[in-house]
């Protein structure tokens, strides 16, 4: 596997899903769900600093490998 990385911004993840078709929509608090290949995540956008963390990363990633 893998290393996660540390360092990827929020903006570039929400950027990456969208190009890959992906719809949003707010949730409660920092929550926005995420509808992409028939199928609905939701995850915590990263606030006050624009990292997202190692987990939502690795979360991110095993759903569009498992989703391929």
């Amino acid at each position: 596997m893998r290393p996660v990385s540390a360092n990827v911004r929020w903006a570039d993840s929400e950027a990456l899903l969208r190009e890959l078709g992906a719809e949003f929509e707010e949730r409660e608090g920092s929550r926005i769900e995420v509808f992409l290949f028939g199928v609905v995540q939701v995850f915590h956008r990263p606030h006050p600093l624009p990292d997202t963390d190692k987990g939502a990363v690795a979360a991110i990633r095993k759903w569009l490998e498992e989703t391929e």
